[in-house]
């Protein structure tokens, strides 16, 4: 048995050919879909920088800008499973393309939007889209491209997706120091230029052997992620012992059991449930989950500090973030240069372990420190996800036989976007209640404001209206509410760093725990007109 496998199969219904045949319209077809996978990534690290200046456009709560991420996540990674089978039925070229069609239009309705309501609305939608360019574009790229050109094409694709993690921070601030709305619109106009290259320069092409869609499954699962969320969000503005969310919880509790119990009886699931008696699958998981609630909430949070707190720009901000983007880049090169040499799981739990220590050593910055505080944090927790991600792609690939390939791959990043989802959902409440409870108690303790407006300025200091609570008071007591405020929103980000250090490292000593090398197949020796080496920058 090996653990050291960077293989991944072709998805079925992609016959084999010779590396030489050349099928027209392939290149043009990597290209779209290139592009169009780097517009979806870039959706995802763009807009952390654009939020304050969302915030103040739309007159948004902190809980609609957790959502502005989370209802993206939460769409992509429900839909991420149901997309791939979806397409090998209808067709992928179409599939795709109406995939890229869902996304360009809610990205023009992002960029349009009125309210935090509309723009969340227009998020989800997006998400949609997004999961389906997504779920389909490996199965694009394997189906054209066979030997040595399918190594070529997935390096040029993982090329592309290091690319928008990489520029993403910093283009974002470029573009709202325009206007935040041009992080959204600009996906128009390359949207619809990338749909006139499908239709006109790529075949399409189909899985003889497809499946059935899963649509109980996805309904259910939709509606418990979504309930769960949205419990977590508003659990400590409602109260948790509310009607409302503890409804959510007991619903989210009913309906993931249901979904079980749906899965079990598929003849074609969308989740395959056997995968989870797989020890090592479980540990992947975990740390996946764990790993990117931890990062995306931190990169969150630090965000907002550096504009709100320490007063720099949405660029100022992006430029600020690349140590954290180089680190990401040199750590995956080492990675996957060291993978066929070291166990998986030491690359898991060193990855989990290294991004959890980072966020620690970001704890304890104040309302006065220079952003260079954060840089040791910074550049640790990058290598750490540096690490993670491209064994994360191969070992999800690796650990089951290659005609469950493709639901596995979809299986990981569904673990990644609903961790992204559950770790701001969770982690955001987690400060919100400490940025109340630190205001309160600070502005209490001054005697300057009678109960009620105490509790009123708490209110709007734990939804991220730092900006505002100032002006809400006589010049006379403006300092000292800001300076309060920007102390109960620090105290609320150390946290954040502390309880989000300790759930990556948790998650990364469960993965190496779990992780074995017995539960790896023996795949053999990579067939290259097969088989193709993941390529992950």
């Amino acid at each position: 048995m090996v653990e050291h496998v960077t293989a991944q199969a072709a998805p079925p219904g992609t016959a084999p050919e010779s590396a030489s045949r050349v099928r027209p319209g392939k290149w043009w077809m990597l290209g779209a879909v290139s592009v169009a996978t780097f517009m979806l990534l870039l959706d995802v690290t763009v807009v952390n920088v654009a939020l304050p200046d969302i915030q103040r456009s739309l007159d948004s709560s902190f809980f609609d800008l957790q959502w502005v991420i989370d209802a993206y996540a939460l769409t992509l990674a429900v839909f991420l499973l149901a997309a791939g089978t979806l397409a090998d039925q209808l067709g992928r070229r179409r599939v795709f393309v109406v995939g890229l069609g869902i996304f360009t239009v809610a990205s023009l309705a992002c960029g349009l939007a009125g309210t935090p309501l509309v723009l969340n609305l227009a998020r989800g939608v997006e998400g949609v889209g997004g999961a389906v360019m997504y779920a389909v574009a490996p199965a694009l790229i394997a189906h054209d491209f066979h030997g040595r050109q399918r190594a070529v094409a997935f390096g040029i694709s993982g090329g592309v997706t290091g690319l928008a993690v990489a520029v993403g921070p910093l283009l974002g601030g470029a573009l709202t120091a325009v206007s935040w709305r041009w992080i959204f619109l600009l996906n128009v106009p390359i949207g619809v230029l990338v749909t006139a290259v499908m239709l006109t320069r790529v075949a399409e092409s189909r899985d003889p052997d497809r499946k059935r869609i899963d649509w109980p499954g996805l309904a259910v699962f939709s509606v418990a992620l979504t309930m769960l969320v949205f419990a977590l969000i508003r659990g400590e503005a409602e109260g948790w012992t509310d009607p409302l969310i503890l409804g959510l919880f007991t619903g989210a509790g009913v309906l993931l059991p249901v979904f079980v119990l749906i899965e079990r009886r598929r003849r074609d699931p969308m989740l395959d449930l056997g995968l989870f008696r797989i020890r090592s699958y479980n540990g992947l998981a975990i740390a996946t989950v764990a790993a990117n609630a931890a990062l995306m909430t931190a990169i969150l949070f630090q965000v907002l500090y550096m504009q709100y707190v320490l007063g720099f720009s949405a660029y100022a901000t992006g430029v600020r973030y690349l140590p954290l983007t180089l680190a990401v880049f040199v750590a995956a090169a080492v990675s996957g240069a060291v993978a066929d040499r070291l166990p998986a799981r030491l690359l898991v739990g060193l990855g989990c372990v290294s991004l959890g220590l980072g966020m620690l050593a970001a704890d304890g910055v104040t309302a006065h420190s220079p952003w260079t505080d954060l840089l040791p944090g910074m550049l640790l927790a990058g290598f750490g996800m540096g690490v993670f991600n491209p064994v994360r792609a191969s070992v999800a690939v690796a650990l089951v036989p290659d005609a469950k390939a493709g639901m596995s791959s979809g299986m990981s990043e569904t673990f990644q976007q609903g961790g992204v989802a559950l770790g701001v959902a969770a982690l955001g409440s987690v400060a919100h209640s400490r940025m109340s409870s630190d205001f309160s108690a600070a502005v209490t303790a001054s005697h300057q404001f009678p109960g009620k407006v105490a509790d009123q300025l708490a209110e709007a200091v734990a939804a991220g209206r730092l900006t505002e609570v100032a002006g809400a008071v006589p010049p006379a007591r403006r300092a000292f509410v800001a300076g309060a405020a920007n102390d109960a929103f620090v105290a609320g980000l150390d946290l954040v760093m502390r309880v989000g250090g300790i759930v990556a490292i948790v998650g990364g000593v469960l993965g190496f725990a779990l992780m074995r090398r017995r539960d790896f197949p023996e795949h053999g020796t990579p067939d290259p007109e097969h088989n193709t080496p993941v390529i992950t920058s």
